[in-house]
């Protein structure tokens, strides 16, 4: 009779343990077929968006080569180099009014600190497009929406505003001992040193965080990214291209090479993530640690 008490739950969790792997199963199935239908997309030998089949009959790498050799109609390369520069130069600059802001409001105490987090709030219940006419007749004003400008403009407007989504930042910071900072005050270190030498060391998985969303949101934005670039087709950027091809008098001929591209952009975003996941790794362990 004991032996049968002790079983029942037993075997009770292992039917538990089986539905809810075969659920995360059906989740990863869900989740992955989109992408690998992509990828078999990006080879497939037929040209046109319609096949009668889920599996390609004829597979060429002539999608790759046509995506970075035609640069008659759609210049990817070019699309793809002016997202990488614009992109890099917004992770740098909003990676560090992130970090700066988060500091500040989680370190010091000041006038208007609770004001202005209140406000941030408030302004990030709005959706960005809400204003994007007004800043684009702002940047025609300071004549940034013509010629090799418009990336100088799409930086401005990507990176301005990165100082108000401090929150996440800021909460990460809260749990590091405010003791820290005030025995290296003591020993004489400025502001800066605590922020760059020991705040910013303990911080290294919200700092990738901070460097992953700053990289990604200029590489995959397309709406400001249009009105910006209007018809100025050597600025655009990959997300437009993109949609260009799918446009009804390219989508017969470059469907395939649509797929290509959406391989082809999430590789920088993987290498990125790949490289920065270690240092995210021993920051964790570090935080444990400490």
């Amino acid at each position: 009779m004991n032996n049968e008490k002790h079983n029942k739950p037993s075997l009770r969790k292992r039917i538990v343990n089986f539905l809810v792997h075969v659920l995360l199963a059906v989740l990863a199935f869900i989740w992955l077929l989109p992408i690998f239908w992509i990828v078999l997309t990006s080879f497939r030998a037929e040209p046109g968006a319609y096949t009668n089949t889920f599996l390609p009959q004829g597979y060429t790498l002539n999608n790759y080569i046509k995506l970075f050799t035609d640069r008659n109609v759609l210049n990817f390369p070019r699309m793809f180099m002016n997202t990488l520069i614009i992109a890099i130069v917004c992770c740098i600059i909003s990676t560090f009014f992130v970090l700066s802001v988060a500091y500040s409001l989680s370190r010091m105490r000041f006038k208007f600190r609770k004001p202005y987090m209140n406000l941030a709030m408030i302004l990030g219940l709005f959706p960005g497009f809400m204003t994007m006419i007004a800043q684009y007749f702002i940047l025609k004003a300071m004549g940034l929406t013509e010629g090799s400008a418009i990336r100088i403009g799409l930086i401005i407007v990507y990176s301005a505003c990165a100082g108000l989504g401090f929150q996440i930042a800021k909460g990460y910071l809260d749990t590091i001992p405010r003791s820290i900072d005030e025995a290296a005050v003591i020993d004489g270190a400025t502001n800066w040193q605590v922020f760059t030498k020991i705040t910013m060391p303990l911080a290294k998985p919200i700092i990738i965080y901070t460097v992953m969303t700053s990289f990604i949101a200029p590489w995959v934005d397309f709406i400001f990214a249009k009105v910006l670039c209007r018809a100025n087709s050597d600025q655009f950027t990959v997300a437009i291209g993109l949609w260009n091809m799918l446009q009804k008098e390219y989508i017969y001929q470059w469907y395939t090479c649509f797929a290509a591209g959406a391989v082809v952009i999430s590789i920088p975003i993987a290498i990125l993530f790949i490289f920065m996941q270690r240092f995210y790794v021993e920051g964790m362990s570090g935080a444990v640690k400490g």
